[in-house]
């Protein structure tokens, strides 16, 4: 594994989801974030919580840059797509799991997913782009 590319495609990778976060909840689903206030914690206390939305997302980028580089690395980038679909599939699931069990409008649980996997997708090109195999050593 070549963990200097490693920790570069994870850095890049973060960079991508949190400005995607940024256009998919502030901008894009703003509106609908404020028509259903009541289930969401009071904006002044978001500040206190966002070192954990941040955890999450290295989390979330370091795991999927991980399996890349040890199962899938050095393959095509139509396999990255691919594989960033597979991921967004695998972790947008939340999604379906949260509209069934709070009372969330059908269309800010869809949007998340949709969102999600666009994110995914752009992830696996991030990733395909930074992260490259540690070359192999001469006998």
């Amino acid at each position: 594994m070549n963990i200097k590319r490693l920790i570069l495609a994870i850095l890049a990778g973060w960079v991508v989801i949190f400005a995607t976060d940024y256009l998919v909840h502030e901008l894009w689903l703003g509106a609908l974030y404020a028509a259903t206030k009541p289930l969401w914690r009071p904006e002044s206390d978001m500040p206190t919580y966002f070192c954990w939305l941040l955890v999450a997302q290295f989390l979330i980028v370091t795991t999927f840059v991980i399996v890349w580089a040890k199962g899938f690395a050095g393959r095509s980038i139509g396999d990255a797509v691919c594989f960033g679909l597979l991921m967004g599939v695998f972790q947008q699931t939340w999604a379906i799991i949260l509209f069934a069990v709070m009372p969330l409008p059908a269309e800010l649980a869809i949007k998340w997913f949709l969102a999600g996997l666009v994110q995914a997708v752009l992830l696996g090109i991030a990733t395909f782009l930074v992260y490259k195999p540690a070359a192999p050593s001469a006998p």
